[in-house]
């Protein structure tokens, strides 16, 4: 093969904060995404993705290195700390690749750092001075910024964008996206990372989506047997708190909005994944497109809202890749086994045919996307120190079926049965005909953590009220 010419062209679309339930392929009970859809039906829908450190900056910098966070030392939200070892932009680009990121920024140290992205059109929504910020402040002086709608970044609150739509942060993002396709030329191979903050808060979809879902029956959050709500209901928490008690006109308002950002997302893309396959097309390169996010939101599941959490509100995501004729995918192709965000790298290098590197943790799926292999692990850990409260940290180990939780802090545990609860409501780590389950993935859990700094377990139990800093040692 000639690698020059073989090298696919690559499309990833990156929402953030979106939820793995959240599309119609997952048979959500109002959501309408069919153009997201379609790269998972025809390609192969990923049904148990999970992000391995749920919240923004651990998770883009695991998805960036291709390691877990406990390999490039970022196991939860802390800002300042350069990224040590090969990303994938910087890669692909010194293997002759064209490399962009439009939209929301990768959320690393320092803010300036390409991380190999050598154009950068950043749009991230509540950023003040960047392109995005800086076009609609020219479009709409009055408006003063994204604050000037008057609701947080972070909370549950919605309201209706009721501005020219053109200047709506996901249609600038993919306006951008849809020029830079229409400008590049020549055989180079091609990576672009359309980035959209939506559908993370503000919630602030154009008023017709809004509208859609405002006049639908919405589904009521997930509260598991196991939880109690927060004192006083949550109230005087803030819109930020992670724990709430959404109901009524907020839980319809705040689920609307959210809800409306992913169609508008959803219809948003239809051209420009077109005009992607269509580039590749004329310049005779294969291509690849994949669709997946950085973290879910609990949407006040279980009482909680926002991410950092072990359930799957906050750590199931979306992940769909579809890939054209030469790659030998097939298509309609759905798993049910762990994968994670760190498996986007090796995929994406073995395509490229570029040599995978022994401190990458991620496995490559080309082999599932080609039907030749069913699974790539057996188990997937996943971590998050604490950021809300020392409560909120967690672990836990799933082989897709079963999820096992621990709470570092308490020793609190949990297991769920995936399959038949995908909610969560029923706590299994009491009842006796799940007791080998518990033992396998317990063990599974210390000997994942055996040889960590933090003394979390000592090889045969774990250990409970152990320090638990967000970068480990060395970092």
């Amino acid at each position: 093969m000639n690698k020059e010419i073989n090298q696919p062209n690559i499309l990833l679309i990156m929402p953030d904060q979106m939820r793995g339930d959240c599309l119609s392929l997952e048979h959500h009970p109002v959501l309408i995404t069919p153009n997201i859809d379609e790269i998972g039906g025809q390609g192969a829908h990923f049904t148990k993705a999970y992000t391995t450190c749920a919240s923004c900056i651990p998770a883009r910098r695991s998805l960036l290195t291709g390691q877990f966070p406990a390999t490039n030392g970022m196991v939860g939200f802390v800002g300042g700390h350069p990224i040590k070892s090969d990303t994938l932009p910087q890669l692909l680009k010194d293997n002759g690749y064209a490399t962009a990121l439009i939209g929301r920024n990768m959320h690393q140290h320092p803010y300036e750092e390409g991380y190999g992205f050598e154009k950068q059109i950043l749009g991230s929504t509540y950023i003040e001075d960047d392109e995005y910020s800086k076009a609609l402040d020219k479009a709409i002086p009055e408006l003063g910024g994204i604050r000037g709608l008057g609701i947080s970044c972070n909370g549950w609150q919605a309201k209706p964008w009721t501005y020219p739509e053109h200047l709506h942060p996901t249609n600038w993002v993919v306006k951008q996206s849809r020029d830079h396709i229409k400008e590049i030329g020549g055989n180079q191979p091609q990576l672009l990372v359309t980035s959209f903050y939506a559908p993370h808060p503000p919630l602030i979809p154009p008023e017709y989506y809004m509208n859609r879902y405002l006049s639908q029956d919405l589904p009521e959050p997930a509260i598991g047997q196991w939880e109690e709500p927060p004192p006083n209901n949550a109230l005087g928490l803030g819109v930020n708190s992670n724990r709430t008690v959404l109901k009524g006109e907020a839980l319809k308002a705040a689920q609307a909005g959210y809800f409306g950002l992913i169609n508008q997302i959803d219809d948003q893309i239809y051209w420009m994944v077109r005009e992607f396959k269509d580039m590749s097309i004329k310049a005779k390169r294969p291509w690849i497109i994949l669709f997946t996010t950085d973290h879910g939101e609990m949407m006040g599941d279980h009482y909680y809202f926002r991410k950092c959490e072990p359930y799957e509100g906050s750590s199931r995501i979306p992940f769909l890749i579809q890939g054209s004729d030469q790659l030998g995918f097939k298509k309609g192709l759905t798993n049910d086994t762990p994968v994670c965000l760190e498996d986007i790298m090796p995929t994406l290098l073995e395509l490229a045919e570029i040599e995978i590197s022994n401190n990458i943790d991620g496995k490559s799926l080309v082999s599932l996307l080609r039907g030749e292999a069913e699974e790539v692990r057996q188990y997937l850990h996943a971590e998050h120190s604490p950021c809300y409260s020392d409560e909120q940290a967690y672990h836990f180990i799933t082989d897709g079926e079963f999820k096992f939780i621990w709470r570092p802090f308490e020793g609190i545990e949990q297991l769920f049965n995936l399959k038949s609860d995908p909610n969560e409501l029923i706590n299994l780590t009491a009842d006796e005909k799940h007791e080998k389950k518990l033992t396998e993935l317990r063990t599974q859990l210390i000997k994942t953590l055996k040889n960590r700094p933090e003394g979390f377990t000592n090889g045969s139990e774990l250990i409970a009220n152990q320090k638990y800093p967000g970068v480990l040692p060395g970092y």
